[in-house]
């Protein structure tokens, strides 16, 4: 779908205007993006494959949740959007515990310059895997992992169809403070 985003200049501040998201991609603007990982009491973190219709990366396992903050929205509520569309779960903004804003400046092969801001949040999943329902032309299937899996996943990521492996930094980063959220709640 060919949404409006709002762009933002090179250090992540919105510029007060807004562009359909295939110019922004073609062009190579910058703009915001909400990710929310989303990880259980048990020690385990939610993957999402990307539907095989996405023109990015289709079939890769990765972030739990993530998607374009529409134009005029706030990054929570892009978050909490993104969450009922590609999942059918339901958060509120005191749910998320937000852990930074994660540059990603990347070109494709198919033609795509992606200069995002990765606003991540993470999220406890209170509900089985069961209850979830995906949204089927940005998500393929889900699965939870352990922390050790994780690892182990995110080390092999050249070659495993998990995670963007020069992302690395990334995704150390969301798990060590996934991992240090869930022991600081036992």
């Amino acid at each position: 779908m060919d949404e409006f985003i709002d762009i933002a200049d090179a250090s992540g501040k919105l510029m007060g205007i807004s562009e359909l998201k295939s110019v922004i991609h073609q062009k190579g603007l910058y703009h915001h993006t909400a990710h929310i990982w989303l990880y259980t009491k048990k020690g385990e973190i939610l993957l999402a494959q990307r539907s095989a219709s996405k023109s990015i990366c289709p079939l890769m396992w990765d972030v739990s949740v993530a998607g374009h903050v529409d134009a005029g929205e706030s990054i929570i509520n892009g978050a909490i959007r993104e969450c009922q569309e590609e999942i059918s779960l339901t958060l509120s903004e005191s749910d998320l515990k937000k852990i930074g804003v994660f540059e990603c400046f990347q070109s494709y092969e198919s033609g795509i310059i992606d200069n995002e801001f990765h606003n991540t949040f993470i999220a406890e999943l209170k509900v089985p895997l069961s209850e979830l329902k995906l949204q089927i032309e940005e998500v393929e299937s889900l699965k939870l992992v352990s922390f050790d899996e994780f690892e182990n996943l995110l080390k092999h990521s050249d070659t495993n169809g998990h995670f963007v492996a020069s992302n690395r930094p990334y995704y150390k980063r969301v798990l060590k403070t996934i991992q240090n959220q869930t022991q600081n709640k036992s």
